[in-house]
């Protein structure tokens, strides 16, 4: 039963067209409340302020809890802004989580609907051409803004050094990846815990990627919607077999490789919790339990 919908959607996928993440969104919106007990009233969000660190443009969500908090560094899909999935950032900061999104040179912000899509660096039909060079300037984005922090003194006993997580989209997974070590020049030795949101993984799945040796665990988001992505997660073999653990995959019904960028409303909630539940166990130590709890709308959900 378990290699049934993973064989389907490999199938599915010789027939969908590959593009990175063109969407983009500088709106901040209502974070829902995830108290049970007022589904219905909205949450007030946490804002994105832009600044500088070390040189390199960012978009940060800073919490509002005092003391040394986790961070997490949040790349974005090709060509897409900072604020993508500021649902999501802005939920990970009202859980107490400092949240950095740097610009990265593909951003399409300035003028989102004048600017060209950028021009992918490598083939998304080759991934096998793909190497450690392969948008290493995201690496270093990221590599730098955490050497900048720890000279920084507006966050000097803000940030905990010791939990840090990275969390990307599409090829903005796939630098959270190749950080934890999947491309073993780019490792991060900090970095404790990733998120990958239909994560451009399939190039780690060539000789030269590590996945088996990745240095943090990893969670993985899907959609059976999304059949250029999905089905390198799930298949046999995939990217999630080929990682030793510990590793979480979730797949949302009917959500597409876009679900998980602002304006895509579907799955909100699920995407929240499941993403809050993974780096609380992670970098704070919260029991595991609701990483296997089956929320509406989830088709697939592993554990290892």
């Amino acid at each position: 039963m378990r290699r049934t919908l993973p064989i389907l959607l490999a199938a599915l996928a010789c027939f969908a067209p590959v593009w990175a993440d063109r969407v983009g969104s500088e709106a901040i919106h209502p974070v829902w409340s995830r108290d049970r007990t007022h589904p219905h009233a909205p949450h007030p969000p946490i804002p994105a302020e832009e600044t500088v660190i070390g040189g390199r443009d960012v978009t940060l969500w800073r919490p509002i809890a005092a003391g040394a908090t986790p961070v997490v560094f949040f790349s974005a899909g090709l060509g897409s802004c900072a604020t993508a999935s500021a649902f999501l950032t802005s939920a990970l900061a009202e859980a107490g989580y400092l949240v950095i999104a740097p610009r990265h040179a593909d951003a399409g912000c300035a003028t989102p609907r004048q600017t060209p899509p950028p021009h992918p660096e490598a083939s998304f039909f080759l991934p096998a051409v793909w190497s450690d060079t392969t948008w290493r300037d995201r690496r270093e984005d990221i590599a730098v803004l955490w050497e900048a922090l720890r000279h920084d003194s507006v966050f000097a006993g803000r940030i905990d050094r010791s939990k840090l997580a990275v969390m990307g989209h599409s090829v903005g997974g796939y630098v959270a990846l190749g950080l934890a070590g999947a491309w073993p020049g780019w490792r991060l030795p900090e970095v404790r815990a990733v998120v990958a949101l239909s994560p451009s993984c399939a190039p780690f799945l060539t000789p030269e990627g590590g996945l088996a040796t990745l240095s943090a665990p990893v969670g993985f988001q899907g959609g059976t919607r999304d059949v250029s992505i999905t089905p390198m997660l799930i298949r046999p073999g995939g990217c999630f077999d080929r990682i030793r653990g510990p590793a979480h995959l979730v797949v949302f019904r009917h959500a597409d490789h876009y679900a998980w960028i602002d304006p895509r409303p579907r799955a909100r909630e699920a995407m929240i919790a499941y993403t809050l539940a993974f780096l609380d166990t992670h970098l704070r130590g919260a029991p595991p339990d609701a990483l296997s709890r089956r929320r509406h709308g989830v088709t697939l959900l592993w554990n290892k």
